[in-house]
Protein backbone atom coordinates (compact mmCIF):
# COMPACT_ATOMS: atom_id res chain seq x y z
CA UNK A 1 0.00 0.00 0.00
CA UNK A 2 1.21 3.33 -1.01
CA UNK A 3 1.65 6.49 1.57
CA UNK A 4 0.93 9.63 -0.44
CA UNK A 5 2.41 13.19 0.86
CA UNK A 6 -0.34 15.53 1.63
CA UNK A 7 0.98 16.91 -1.89
CA UNK A 8 0.04 13.82 -3.30
CA UNK A 9 -3.16 13.57 -1.26
CA UNK A 10 -4.78 16.66 -2.85
CA UNK A 11 -3.88 15.44 -6.42
CA UNK A 12 -5.43 11.71 -5.72
CA UNK A 13 -8.66 14.00 -4.66
CA UNK A 14 -8.44 16.22 -7.82
CA UNK A 15 -7.83 13.23 -9.95
CA UNK A 16 -11.11 11.13 -8.84
CA UNK A 17 -13.27 14.12 -9.45
CA UNK A 18 -12.35 14.84 -12.72
CA UNK A 19 -11.84 11.10 -13.71
CA UNK A 20 -14.66 9.30 -12.66
CA UNK A 21 -16.36 11.54 -12.32
CA UNK A 22 -17.71 13.04 -9.21
CA UNK A 23 -18.34 16.49 -8.11
CA UNK A 24 -16.28 17.89 -5.24
CA UNK A 25 -19.36 18.27 -3.23
CA UNK A 26 -20.53 14.91 -3.71
CA UNK A 27 -17.29 13.19 -3.52
CA UNK A 28 -17.68 15.07 -0.05
CA UNK A 29 -20.66 13.40 0.60
CA UNK A 30 -18.87 9.55 0.11
CA UNK A 31 -16.19 10.28 2.67
CA UNK A 32 -18.70 12.05 5.20
CA UNK A 33 -21.41 8.84 4.73
CA UNK A 34 -18.04 6.84 5.61
CA UNK A 35 -17.31 8.64 8.79
CA UNK A 36 -20.80 9.03 9.83
CA UNK A 37 -20.95 4.55 9.72
CA UNK A 38 -17.47 4.70 11.47
CA UNK A 39 -18.69 6.60 14.04
CA UNK A 40 -22.35 5.29 14.60
CA UNK A 41 -20.93 1.57 14.72
CA UNK A 42 -18.98 3.15 17.84
CA UNK A 43 -21.44 5.50 19.37
CA UNK A 44 -25.32 4.84 20.05
CA UNK A 45 -27.30 8.29 19.73
CA UNK A 46 -28.01 8.34 23.39
CA UNK A 47 -24.03 10.26 23.43
CA UNK A 48 -23.89 13.77 22.97
CA UNK A 49 -21.23 15.21 20.39
CA UNK A 50 -19.81 18.63 20.02
CA UNK A 51 -18.23 19.23 16.50
CA UNK A 52 -15.85 21.87 16.03
CA UNK A 53 -15.65 22.95 12.06
CA UNK A 54 -12.79 24.95 10.08
CA UNK A 55 -13.45 26.47 7.14
CA UNK A 56 -11.87 24.13 4.88
CA UNK A 57 -12.71 21.16 3.38
CA UNK A 58 -11.96 19.33 6.68
CA UNK A 59 -14.61 21.29 8.16
CA UNK A 60 -16.97 20.76 5.68
CA UNK A 61 -16.49 17.29 6.59
CA UNK A 62 -17.31 18.01 9.66
CA UNK A 63 -20.51 19.54 8.97
CA UNK A 64 -22.01 17.04 6.48
CA UNK A 65 -21.08 14.67 8.98
CA UNK A 66 -22.83 16.59 11.91
CA UNK A 67 -26.05 17.00 10.04
CA UNK A 68 -25.93 13.02 9.22
CA UNK A 69 -25.54 12.16 12.99
CA UNK A 70 -28.58 14.80 13.63
CA UNK A 71 -30.63 13.23 11.21
CA UNK A 72 -30.29 9.89 12.92
CA UNK A 73 -31.26 10.99 16.50
CA UNK A 74 -27.95 12.32 17.90
CA UNK A 75 -27.76 15.19 20.09
CA UNK A 76 -25.21 17.54 17.96
CA UNK A 77 -23.88 20.74 18.79
CA UNK A 78 -21.79 22.25 16.24
CA UNK A 79 -19.17 25.37 15.82
CA UNK A 80 -18.15 26.43 12.51
CA UNK A 81 -15.08 28.80 12.91
CA UNK A 82 -15.22 31.61 10.03
CA UNK A 83 -12.81 34.66 11.54
CA UNK A 84 -11.31 35.39 7.92
CA UNK A 85 -14.79 35.62 6.30
CA UNK A 86 -14.28 33.07 4.34
CA UNK A 87 -15.12 29.11 4.07
CA UNK A 88 -14.48 26.83 0.76
CA UNK A 89 -17.15 26.49 -1.55
CA UNK A 90 -17.56 22.93 -0.41
CA UNK A 91 -17.92 23.99 3.47
CA UNK A 92 -20.33 26.74 2.58
CA UNK A 93 -22.85 24.35 0.77
CA UNK A 94 -22.49 21.90 3.96
CA UNK A 95 -22.85 25.10 6.25
CA UNK A 96 -26.21 25.93 4.25
CA UNK A 97 -27.26 22.10 3.94
CA UNK A 98 -27.30 22.52 7.98
CA UNK A 99 -29.11 25.21 7.92
CA UNK A 100 -32.08 24.35 5.53
CA UNK A 101 -32.59 20.78 7.25
CA UNK A 102 -33.30 22.57 10.97
CA UNK A 103 -32.14 19.32 12.34
CA UNK A 104 -29.02 21.16 14.46
CA UNK A 105 -30.78 22.92 17.24
CA UNK A 106 -27.58 24.76 18.31
CA UNK A 107 -25.33 25.83 15.58
CA UNK A 108 -22.28 28.53 16.00
CA UNK A 109 -20.56 30.72 13.33
CA UNK A 110 -17.92 32.23 15.43
CA UNK A 111 -16.45 35.34 13.67
CA UNK A 112 -15.49 37.04 16.26
CA UNK A 113 -15.52 35.63 19.95
CA UNK A 114 -15.75 32.40 21.04
CA UNK A 115 -17.54 31.01 24.04
CA UNK A 116 -16.35 27.75 24.54
CA UNK A 117 -18.99 24.71 25.63
CA UNK A 118 -18.38 22.67 28.78
CA UNK A 119 -16.66 19.45 27.46
CA UNK A 120 -17.08 16.73 29.95
CA UNK A 121 -16.23 12.92 30.06
CA UNK A 122 -20.00 12.63 28.78
CA UNK A 123 -19.03 14.53 25.81
CA UNK A 124 -17.65 13.45 22.46
CA UNK A 125 -15.46 16.00 20.38
CA UNK A 126 -15.50 15.48 16.45
CA UNK A 127 -12.34 17.56 15.48
CA UNK A 128 -13.49 18.95 11.96
CA UNK A 129 -11.01 21.66 12.13
CA UNK A 130 -8.14 21.13 9.78
CA UNK A 131 -7.35 17.28 9.33
CA UNK A 132 -4.72 16.63 6.90
CA UNK A 133 -4.32 20.07 5.28
CA UNK A 134 -2.08 22.17 7.32
CA UNK A 135 1.73 23.06 6.60
CA UNK A 136 2.55 25.39 9.83
CA UNK A 137 2.05 25.05 13.61
CA UNK A 138 -1.34 26.33 14.70
CA UNK A 139 -1.20 29.57 16.70
CA UNK A 140 -3.50 31.80 17.94
CA UNK A 141 -7.24 31.19 18.81
CA UNK A 142 -6.77 27.82 17.22
CA UNK A 143 -3.99 27.32 19.57
CA UNK A 144 -5.82 28.06 22.36
CA UNK A 145 -8.86 25.82 21.51
CA UNK A 146 -6.89 22.62 20.94
CA UNK A 147 -5.50 23.47 24.32
CA UNK A 148 -8.71 24.06 25.71
CA UNK A 149 -9.98 20.67 24.03
CA UNK A 150 -6.91 18.37 25.25
CA UNK A 151 -7.53 19.60 28.94
CA UNK A 152 -10.69 18.19 29.07
CA UNK A 153 -12.59 14.97 30.13
CA UNK A 154 -14.23 14.19 26.48
CA UNK A 155 -13.01 11.95 23.93
CA UNK A 156 -12.34 13.34 20.34
CA UNK A 157 -12.69 11.42 17.02
CA UNK A 158 -10.72 13.11 14.93
CA UNK A 159 -11.21 13.46 10.78
CA UNK A 160 -8.88 11.92 8.57
CA UNK A 161 -5.81 13.83 10.82
CA UNK A 162 -6.12 15.73 14.43
CA UNK A 163 -5.76 19.10 13.76
CA UNK A 164 -2.63 20.51 14.69
CA UNK A 165 -0.59 17.70 13.67
CA UNK A 166 1.20 17.70 9.75
CA UNK A 167 0.84 14.60 6.88
CA UNK A 168 4.52 14.35 7.02
CA UNK A 169 7.60 16.77 9.03
CA UNK A 170 7.03 17.33 12.54
CA UNK A 171 9.94 18.39 13.44
CA UNK A 172 9.41 21.73 14.60
CA UNK A 173 5.60 21.37 15.02
CA UNK A 174 4.47 22.59 18.90
CA UNK A 175 3.12 19.36 20.55
CA UNK A 176 1.21 21.31 23.16
CA UNK A 177 -1.09 22.62 19.96
CA UNK A 178 -2.02 19.50 18.22
CA UNK A 179 -5.62 17.49 19.23
CA UNK A 180 -4.81 14.25 21.04
CA UNK A 181 -7.49 12.06 19.86
CA UNK A 182 -8.60 9.19 21.42
CA UNK A 183 -9.86 7.92 17.92
CA UNK A 184 -8.74 9.34 13.87
CA UNK A 185 -10.95 8.46 10.90
CA UNK A 186 -8.81 8.99 8.35
CA UNK A 187 -9.93 8.95 4.56
CA UNK A 188 -8.12 6.24 2.21
CA UNK A 189 -4.68 5.73 3.36
CA UNK A 190 -2.65 6.08 6.84
CA UNK A 191 -0.34 9.39 6.23
CA UNK A 192 3.29 9.12 6.88
CA UNK A 193 3.15 11.01 10.10
CA UNK A 194 0.98 7.72 11.34
CA UNK A 195 3.94 5.68 11.46
CA UNK A 196 6.38 7.77 13.18
CA UNK A 197 6.42 7.36 16.47
CA UNK A 198 6.34 11.16 17.87
CA UNK A 199 2.75 11.46 16.86
CA UNK A 200 1.38 8.24 18.28
CA UNK A 201 -0.04 10.17 21.77
CA UNK A 202 -2.31 12.50 19.22
CA UNK A 203 -3.43 9.52 17.11
CA UNK A 204 -5.60 7.43 19.44
CA UNK A 205 -7.12 4.57 17.69
CA UNK A 206 -6.74 4.89 13.94
CA UNK A 207 -9.28 3.27 11.29
CA UNK A 208 -8.42 3.78 7.55
CA UNK A 209 -12.05 4.68 5.82
CA UNK A 210 -11.84 3.28 1.95
CA UNK A 211 -13.80 6.06 0.28
CA UNK A 212 -12.93 5.03 -3.68
CA UNK A 213 -10.66 7.53 -4.34
CA UNK A 214 -8.96 6.68 -8.07
CA UNK A 215 -7.16 3.24 -8.11
CA UNK A 216 -5.70 4.63 -11.51
CA UNK A 217 -4.14 7.24 -10.17
CA UNK A 218 -3.01 5.31 -7.03
CA UNK A 219 -1.53 2.50 -8.72
CA UNK A 220 0.44 4.74 -12.06
CA UNK A 221 1.86 7.71 -9.40
CA UNK A 222 4.83 6.28 -7.42
CA UNK A 223 5.37 7.11 -3.94
CA UNK A 224 8.85 7.01 -2.27
CA UNK A 225 7.04 5.45 1.22
CA UNK A 226 5.19 2.01 1.08
CA UNK A 227 3.52 -0.49 3.46
CA UNK A 228 4.39 -4.16 3.37
CA UNK A 229 1.23 -6.02 3.05
CA UNK A 230 0.82 -10.19 3.42
CA UNK A 231 0.06 -10.56 -0.59
CA UNK A 232 3.65 -8.73 -0.97
CA UNK A 233 5.01 -11.00 1.26
CA UNK A 234 3.77 -14.36 -0.40
CA UNK A 235 4.95 -13.07 -3.78
CA UNK A 236 8.85 -12.71 -2.54
CA UNK A 237 8.02 -16.58 -1.05
CA UNK A 238 10.71 -19.37 -2.57
CA UNK A 239 9.55 -22.66 -2.44
CA UNK A 240 11.61 -25.56 -1.13
CA UNK A 241 12.41 -28.07 -4.43
CA UNK A 242 11.10 -31.60 -3.35
CA UNK A 243 14.58 -33.02 -4.28
CA UNK A 244 16.55 -30.30 -2.18
CA UNK A 245 19.47 -31.01 0.04
CA UNK A 246 21.36 -29.00 2.42
CA UNK A 247 24.02 -27.87 0.38
CA UNK A 248 22.04 -26.45 -2.04
CA UNK A 249 19.68 -24.71 0.59
CA UNK A 250 22.47 -22.26 1.72
CA UNK A 251 25.61 -21.95 3.64
CA UNK A 252 25.24 -18.87 6.52
CA UNK A 253 27.84 -17.54 9.03
CA UNK A 254 27.12 -15.52 11.99
CA UNK A 255 29.36 -13.76 14.31
CA UNK A 256 28.59 -13.01 17.22
CA UNK A 257 29.09 -12.74 21.08
CA UNK A 258 31.27 -12.35 24.01
CA UNK A 259 31.61 -13.53 27.00
CA UNK A 260 28.97 -12.95 29.57
CA UNK A 261 26.73 -12.28 25.96
CA UNK A 262 26.54 -16.08 24.73
CA UNK A 263 22.68 -15.59 24.12
CA UNK A 264 23.28 -12.99 21.59
CA UNK A 265 25.17 -15.47 19.60
CA UNK A 266 22.46 -18.77 20.21
CA UNK A 267 18.87 -16.12 19.17
CA UNK A 268 21.24 -15.17 16.06
CA UNK A 269 22.03 -18.66 15.27
CA UNK A 270 18.96 -20.64 16.13
CA UNK A 271 17.00 -17.78 14.58
CA UNK A 272 19.39 -18.47 10.96
CA UNK A 273 18.34 -21.81 11.40
CA UNK A 274 14.64 -21.43 11.76
CA UNK A 275 15.37 -19.30 8.55
CA UNK A 276 15.25 -22.11 6.25
CA UNK A 277 19.06 -21.91 5.94
CA UNK A 278 20.98 -25.41 5.11
CA UNK A 279 24.16 -25.04 7.27
CA UNK A 280 25.05 -22.09 9.75
CA UNK A 281 28.18 -21.86 11.27
CA UNK A 282 29.15 -19.54 14.39
CA UNK A 283 31.99 -18.14 15.33
CA UNK A 284 32.23 -17.04 18.82
CA UNK A 285 35.07 -16.61 21.74
CA UNK A 286 35.96 -19.73 23.43
CA UNK A 287 34.40 -19.49 26.44
CA UNK A 288 31.17 -20.03 25.02
CA UNK A 289 32.00 -23.07 23.36
CA UNK A 290 29.87 -25.18 25.82
CA UNK A 291 27.05 -22.69 25.84
CA UNK A 292 26.85 -23.17 21.88
CA UNK A 293 26.42 -26.90 21.68
CA UNK A 294 24.39 -27.26 24.40
CA UNK A 295 21.90 -24.92 23.05
CA UNK A 296 22.22 -24.94 18.84
CA UNK A 297 23.44 -28.39 18.57
CA UNK A 298 22.22 -27.99 14.90
CA UNK A 299 25.24 -25.42 13.99
CA UNK A 300 28.77 -25.81 12.88
CA UNK A 301 30.66 -24.18 16.10
CA UNK A 302 34.39 -22.22 14.89
CA UNK A 303 36.13 -20.82 18.04
CA UNK A 304 38.03 -17.21 17.97
CA UNK A 305 41.40 -17.65 19.17
CA UNK A 306 40.76 -15.52 21.92
CA UNK A 307 38.39 -16.41 25.03
CA UNK A 308 36.51 -13.32 25.50
CA UNK A 309 35.65 -12.12 22.27
CA UNK A 310 35.68 -11.72 19.02
CA UNK A 311 39.89 -11.05 17.58
CA UNK A 312 40.28 -12.16 14.33
CA UNK A 313 38.64 -12.20 10.64
CA UNK A 314 37.54 -15.28 8.52
CA UNK A 315 37.56 -16.08 5.58
CA UNK A 316 33.90 -15.95 3.82
CA UNK A 317 34.16 -17.62 0.43
CA UNK A 318 32.20 -20.62 1.42
CA UNK A 319 29.25 -18.63 2.68
CA UNK A 320 26.31 -17.43 1.04
CA UNK A 321 25.61 -14.77 3.66
CA UNK A 322 27.44 -13.47 7.01
CA UNK A 323 25.43 -11.93 9.87
CA UNK A 324 27.82 -9.70 12.80
CA UNK A 325 27.50 -7.95 15.33
CA UNK A 326 24.80 -9.16 18.54
CA UNK A 327 26.94 -9.33 21.33
CA UNK A 328 30.06 -8.66 19.77
CA UNK A 329 31.34 -5.47 22.72
CA UNK A 330 32.90 -3.13 21.91
CA UNK A 331 36.78 -3.55 22.50
CA UNK A 332 39.06 -2.07 20.33
CA UNK A 333 40.63 -5.56 19.11
CA UNK A 334 37.21 -6.64 18.16
CA UNK A 335 36.49 -3.21 16.60
CA UNK A 336 39.75 -3.84 14.31
CA UNK A 337 38.43 -7.57 13.61
CA UNK A 338 35.57 -5.89 12.68
CA UNK A 339 36.31 -3.54 10.17
CA UNK A 340 39.22 -6.28 8.89
CA UNK A 341 36.09 -9.30 8.32
CA UNK A 342 33.87 -6.51 6.51
CA UNK A 343 36.64 -5.50 4.37
CA UNK A 344 37.40 -9.06 3.62
CA UNK A 345 33.43 -10.19 3.19
CA UNK A 346 32.38 -12.47 0.19
CA UNK A 347 29.00 -12.88 0.47
CA UNK A 348 26.17 -10.58 1.18
CA UNK A 349 25.99 -9.10 5.30
CA UNK A 350 23.98 -8.18 7.23
CA UNK A 351 25.10 -5.83 10.14
CA UNK A 352 23.50 -5.29 13.48
CA UNK A 353 24.20 -4.26 17.31
CA UNK A 354 27.76 -3.72 18.75
CA UNK A 355 28.84 -3.59 15.05
CA UNK A 356 26.91 -1.02 14.53
CA UNK A 357 28.05 1.25 17.58
CA UNK A 358 31.57 0.25 16.82
CA UNK A 359 31.02 1.69 12.92
CA UNK A 360 29.54 4.66 14.89
CA UNK A 361 33.05 5.33 16.78
CA UNK A 362 34.56 4.93 13.64
CA UNK A 363 32.66 7.10 11.08
CA UNK A 364 35.21 6.64 8.57
CA UNK A 365 34.62 3.26 8.60
CA UNK A 366 31.73 3.91 7.10
CA UNK A 367 33.00 4.34 3.85
CA UNK A 368 34.34 1.03 3.11
CA UNK A 369 30.69 -0.79 4.11
CA UNK A 370 30.42 -2.70 0.87
CA UNK A 371 27.08 -1.78 -1.57
CA UNK A 372 24.09 -3.97 -0.78
CA UNK A 373 24.98 -4.21 2.75
CA UNK A 374 22.02 -4.68 5.47
CA UNK A 375 22.46 -2.39 8.38
CA UNK A 376 19.61 -3.10 11.60
CA UNK A 377 19.95 0.12 13.84
CA UNK A 378 17.54 0.67 16.61
CA UNK A 379 16.52 3.88 17.14
CA UNK A 380 19.86 4.35 19.36
CA UNK A 381 22.19 3.15 17.40
CA UNK A 382 20.89 5.00 14.34
CA UNK A 383 21.08 8.21 16.43
CA UNK A 384 25.20 6.97 16.88
CA UNK A 385 25.83 6.39 13.44
CA UNK A 386 24.68 10.31 13.07
CA UNK A 387 26.49 12.06 15.89
CA UNK A 388 24.10 11.45 18.31
CA UNK A 389 21.79 13.64 16.96
CA UNK A 390 18.31 13.50 17.19
CA UNK A 391 15.40 15.66 15.85
CA UNK A 392 12.72 13.55 16.10
CA UNK A 393 11.37 10.35 14.59
CA UNK A 394 11.17 11.85 10.77
CA UNK A 395 14.36 13.55 10.88
CA UNK A 396 15.98 10.45 12.25
CA UNK A 397 13.76 8.58 9.18
CA UNK A 398 15.29 10.98 6.79
CA UNK A 399 18.85 10.53 7.80
CA UNK A 400 18.24 6.83 7.73
CA UNK A 401 16.94 7.27 4.10
CA UNK A 402 20.10 9.75 2.95
CA UNK A 403 23.03 7.23 4.59
CA UNK A 404 20.95 4.52 2.47
CA UNK A 405 21.27 6.45 -0.44
CA UNK A 406 24.63 7.74 0.17
CA UNK A 407 26.56 4.50 0.89
CA UNK A 408 24.53 2.41 -1.22
CA UNK A 409 22.95 0.21 1.33
CA UNK A 410 19.49 -1.28 2.84
CA UNK A 411 18.85 0.27 6.32
CA UNK A 412 16.12 -1.35 8.17
CA UNK A 413 15.59 1.25 11.17
CA UNK A 414 13.62 -0.43 13.39
CA UNK A 415 10.51 0.22 15.58
CA UNK A 416 6.93 0.01 15.62
CA UNK A 417 6.75 0.08 11.77
CA UNK A 418 10.30 -0.80 11.80
CA UNK A 419 11.26 1.46 8.11
CA UNK A 420 13.62 -0.51 4.92
CA UNK A 421 15.47 2.06 3.46
CA UNK A 422 16.81 1.22 0.14
CA UNK A 423 19.81 2.75 -1.81
CA UNK A 424 17.18 4.41 -4.38
CA UNK A 425 15.45 6.74 -1.73
CA UNK A 426 12.47 4.48 -1.32
CA UNK A 427 10.55 3.30 1.99
CA UNK A 428 9.28 0.28 2.80
CA UNK A 429 7.35 -0.11 6.04
CA UNK A 430 6.18 -3.38 7.89
CA UNK A 431 2.46 -3.95 9.15
CA UNK A 432 3.82 -6.74 11.51
CA UNK A 433 4.79 -6.97 14.99
CA UNK A 434 3.75 -5.51 18.50
CA UNK A 435 5.03 -3.84 21.97
CA UNK A 436 5.73 -7.22 22.95
CA UNK A 437 8.63 -7.66 21.07
CA UNK A 438 10.40 -4.86 22.72
CA UNK A 439 13.08 -6.91 24.26
CA UNK A 440 16.19 -7.99 24.69
CA UNK A 441 17.28 -10.19 21.67
CA UNK A 442 14.22 -9.44 19.50
CA UNK A 443 17.26 -7.90 17.22
CA UNK A 444 19.56 -10.86 17.49
CA UNK A 445 16.83 -12.71 15.98
CA UNK A 446 16.40 -10.82 13.26
CA UNK A 447 19.35 -10.51 11.89
CA UNK A 448 19.73 -14.21 12.12
CA UNK A 449 16.13 -14.38 9.95
CA UNK A 450 17.66 -12.18 7.39
CA UNK A 451 21.05 -13.73 7.45
CA UNK A 452 19.38 -17.17 6.46
CA UNK A 453 16.90 -15.72 3.91
CA UNK A 454 20.16 -14.10 2.09
CA UNK A 455 21.89 -17.43 2.51
CA UNK A 456 18.98 -19.27 0.63
CA UNK A 457 18.91 -17.06 -2.27
CA UNK A 458 17.10 -14.41 -1.67
CA UNK A 459 18.47 -10.90 -2.69
CA UNK A 460 18.73 -8.16 0.03
CA UNK A 461 15.44 -6.16 -0.80
CA UNK A 462 13.75 -9.23 -0.31
CA UNK A 463 15.29 -10.56 2.24
CA UNK A 464 15.22 -7.74 4.41
CA UNK A 465 11.29 -7.23 3.39
CA UNK A 466 10.41 -10.86 4.04
CA UNK A 467 12.70 -10.69 7.38
CA UNK A 468 11.43 -8.13 8.48
CA UNK A 469 7.88 -9.28 8.17
CA UNK A 470 8.24 -12.76 9.56
CA UNK A 471 9.70 -11.29 12.56
CA UNK A 472 6.40 -9.46 13.10
CA UNK A 473 4.74 -12.17 12.06
CA UNK A 474 6.02 -14.70 14.80
CA UNK A 475 5.75 -11.95 17.45
CA UNK A 476 2.12 -11.18 16.50
CA UNK A 477 1.27 -15.30 16.92
CA UNK A 478 3.26 -15.83 20.20
CA UNK A 479 1.34 -12.93 21.32
CA UNK A 480 -2.17 -14.83 20.74
CA UNK A 481 -0.68 -17.39 22.91
CA UNK A 482 1.57 -15.64 25.37
CA UNK A 483 0.56 -12.11 25.95
CA UNK A 484 2.45 -9.25 25.65
CA UNK A 485 3.78 -9.15 29.00
CA UNK A 486 5.79 -12.35 28.86
CA UNK A 487 6.72 -12.28 25.48
CA UNK A 488 11.02 -13.23 25.26
CA UNK A 489 13.12 -13.19 22.37
CA UNK A 490 13.43 -16.98 21.68
CA UNK A 491 9.56 -17.11 21.59
CA UNK A 492 9.83 -14.79 18.31
CA UNK A 493 12.01 -18.01 16.85
CA UNK A 494 9.91 -20.73 18.45
CA UNK A 495 6.38 -19.17 16.12
CA UNK A 496 8.82 -18.92 13.39
CA UNK A 497 7.32 -22.00 11.85
CA UNK A 498 4.21 -21.28 12.27
CA UNK A 499 4.44 -17.21 10.41
CA UNK A 500 6.08 -19.46 7.50
CA UNK A 501 3.07 -21.49 7.46
CA UNK A 502 0.72 -18.70 7.41
CA UNK A 503 2.45 -17.32 4.57
CA UNK A 504 2.48 -20.64 2.45
CA UNK A 505 -0.77 -21.58 3.18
Amino acid sequence: MKIFTGNQIHELDKYTIEHEPISSIDLMERASKAIYHAISAEYDNRISFVVFAGPGNNGGDALAVSRMLAENGYNVSVFLFNIHNHLSEECATNKQRILDGKKIKKFTEITVNFDPPTLDENTVVIDGLFGSGLNKPLSGGFASLVKYINASACKVISIDLPSGLMCEDNTYNIPTNIIKANQTFTLQQKKLAMLLADNQIFLGKIKVLDIRLSQEFIQNTDSPYQMVEENDIRSLLHHRNDFAHKGNMGNALIIAGSYGMAGASVLATKACLRAGVGKVTAVTPRRNYEIMQISVPEAVLQMDKDELYFSEPIDTEKYNAMGIGPGLGSLENTAIALIAQIRRATCPIVIDADALNILANHRAWMQQLPPGAILTPHPKEMDRLNNGINNGSYDRLRKAQELAEHFQVYIILKGHYSALCLPDGHIFFNTTGNSGMATAGSGDVLTGIITGLLAKGYKQEEACKLGMYLHGLAGDLAVKDLGKESLIASDIIKYLPQAFLRLED
